[in-house]
């Protein structure tokens, strides 16, 4: 499995950065595009093909059921916010959905103080967890695999994690919801967003705030990156936002980004059954943590 990842980064090249105050991306480029055809969670809510509702009426915080009456996959990112029922999630890792099926997924509550029913059925109001929340959730979700095999997150951590962020960015949050976060961190997000946008052939990037590598997001095809371009983007900018006054401008050069990247093939790679289709990776270095979904052979997303 390593040599496929290997495989695919050796496609990625990097354009030139775009940047605003401390938050720069670098742009990943490549021709390489997966076979599979399928469907984002966005899309697939919007033509109203899949349903995502609590597991039944009781409801169980760490699990969704998803009903896909579609004849194509949908593919759920880690971090994409599910919003409504009895409260609202986030997903705790990349998941392809069998064309019409009904899987049950893992998730993390995003707003501690409500359990009671909003809407019948889950709702997007296109936003990902912030990158750096991902981030820690994503290394207690690989803790879990390696004991249990499950894709559970701590979610006394989650929470913490959402608690801390209201505090310091002054959020009024009867029910400590990420979406209220967001909701007055907007016209913030707003000045930052028009300074990044997607390139032709771009497939991911690589994000950096003020001065250090954070992340790297990347998919099998240009269509699904420029698809969820503007909330990824936003996950980071909240981030940025957060530490903006703390650490100052950002100064992040394009070997930064190659270092980083030259630093992912020397991760060590654990494989696992999945939550949906394909095969669940997850990378681990002294510098890194990552995760993949492998389908027949092809990388569909590396985070």
């Amino acid at each position: 499995m390593k040599n496929i990842l290997i495989k695919y980064l050796e496609t990625l090249a990097t354009d030139a950065k775009q940047s605003h105050d401390n938050l720069t991306v670098f742009p990943l480029l490549s021709d390489a595009a997966v076979s599979l055809a399928y469907l984002m969670l966005d899309e697939a809510l919007q033509k109203e093909v899949v349903e995502v509702a609590e597991v039944d009426e009781s409801g169980e915080v760490s699990r969704l059921k998803v009903i896909n009456r579609s004849d194509l996959p949908v593919l759920i990112l880690d971090g994409e916010e599910l919003v409504g029922a009895k409260q609202n999630r986030i997903v705790n890792t990349t998941i392809l959905i069998a064309a019409e099926s009904m899987t049950i997924i893992p998730v993390s509550c995003v707003e501690q103080g409500r359990w009671t029913y909003r809407t019948n059925r889950f709702f997007s109001e296109k936003r990902m967890m912030t990158s750096r929340m991902r981030a820690s959730k994503a290394v207690k979700v690989q803790d879990c695999l390696s004991m249990r095999a499950e894709f559970a997150a701590d979610q006394g951590s989650v929470w913490q994690n959402i608690r801390e962020m209201v505090g310091r960015r002054n959020v009024s949050s009867l029910s400590s919801a990420m979406a209220d976060i967001y909701e007055k961190e907007r016209p913030a997000i707003a000045e930052y967003l028009p300074h990044f946008h997607c390139l032709e052939r771009q497939v991911g990037a690589v994000f950096a705030i003020a001065g250090k590598v954070v992340g790297f997001e990347a998919f099998g095809k240009s269509d699904t990156f420029a698809t969820c371009f503007d909330k990824i983007v936003e996950s980071y900018v909240l981030d940025a936002i957060d530490e903006f006054g703390r650490e100052g401008k950002d100064r992040s050069t394009a070997e930064n980004a190659g270092n980083f990247l030259r630093d992912l093939f020397s991760c060590r790679v654990a494989t696992f059954p999945p939550a949906g289709l394909g095969t669940d990776c997850r990378l681990d270095s002294e510098k890194a943590n990552g995760l993949a979904l492998v389908v027949d052979g092809e990388v569909l997303h590396l985070s």
